[in-house]
């Protein structure tokens, strides 16, 4: 069999074919900014945020006794705000893969009940996700979570909840473009991560970047946190601030949610969201 025999008519060269797919790509990169962005998005924000917190332990040599427990801590905390938020936004994407969105629109469920149920199971995916590796962090690094007391019952509460106004955000925006924007189910949460003052005070950030850090109800946990494994004080000052943010966010994000998908429902995109 000849070389011309084995290559299919007007399929052209190996290297036409393969330049076909990469040009395919880049052209589905171009038309897509999540895309693109995502590129550079976690290299800058690792070097952003271990750049912190580096610069807070070189100059805190008293607080490093006292770092594996708070650390720990910390990472046991965000995992709350991270696990809150994905498990919201893929409760909705597993609709969306599997092209039900259009059914439930028509279904007797309202969008207001649809929200809801994104937020039951964002709650029952954080607990499942959390609680064994607070266990194992008892057993393997003898760091108790639970040595907060009470004040653990509202810091899980605001870091879940606010993770469910990002999720809501991040799907508002999937309804808003398409699947383009599906990366930004896991890069959102990571964007608000140098200024959440998750492993440092907020006093370690650029005095211009202190404001937003306090805008967020991130940044009054973790101090809050600290204040309790580090100094022994409930500030009932913070929680109260993380609260009032927590209420505006979470209304901005269930604004978002439901106008989009009211838009979309109206506009017949729902049958097109997956595309």
């Amino acid at each position: 069999m000849t070389a011309a025999a084995e290559t299919p008519a007007g399929g052209g060269s190996p290297a036409m074919r393969v330049g076909a797919m990469v040009l395919r790509h880049v052209f589905l990169m171009r038309s897509s900014w999540p895309r693109i962005f995502e590129l550079m998005y976690w290299p800058t924000i690792q070097m952003i945020l271990w750049g912190f917190i580096t610069t807070f332990l070189m100059t805190n040599s008293s607080y490093v006794a006292q770092a594996t427990g708070i650390l720990i801590s910390a990472v046991l905390l965000w995992d709350v705000l991270f696990r809150g938020q994905l498990g919201f936004s893929l409760s909705f994407l597993e609709e969306i893969f599997s092209r039900n969105l259009a059914n439930l629109a028509v279904s007797p469920l309202r969008p207001a009940e649809f929200l809801l149920s994104l937020t039951t199971m964002s709650l029952i995916r954080t607990v499942i996700g959390v609680l064994p590796a607070a266990g194992l962090a008892i057993v393997f690094y003898h760091v108790s979570i639970f040595d907060l007391g009470l004040p653990l019952v509202a810091f899980f509460s605001i870091l879940l909840v606010m993770g469910w106004a990002i999720g809501m955000m991040v799907c508002a925006l999937i309804l808003r473009v398409g699947l383009g924007a599906e990366n930004v189910a896991w890069l959102a949460i990571f964007l608000i991560a140098p200024v959440s003052a998750i492993y440092y005070p907020v006093a370690t950030l650029p005095p211009w970047l202190q404001p937003l850090s306090w805008a967020l109800p991130t940044a009054p946990v973790f101090e809050g946190m600290r204040a309790i494994l580090h100094d022994g004080v409930v500030r009932t000052d913070l929680m109260l601030d993380a609260i009032a943010l927590d209420a505006v966010y979470l209304a901005v994000g269930a604004t978002l949610f439901l106008y989009s998908f009211h838009v979309a429902r109206r506009r017949g995109l729902l049958l097109q969201v997956g595309e």
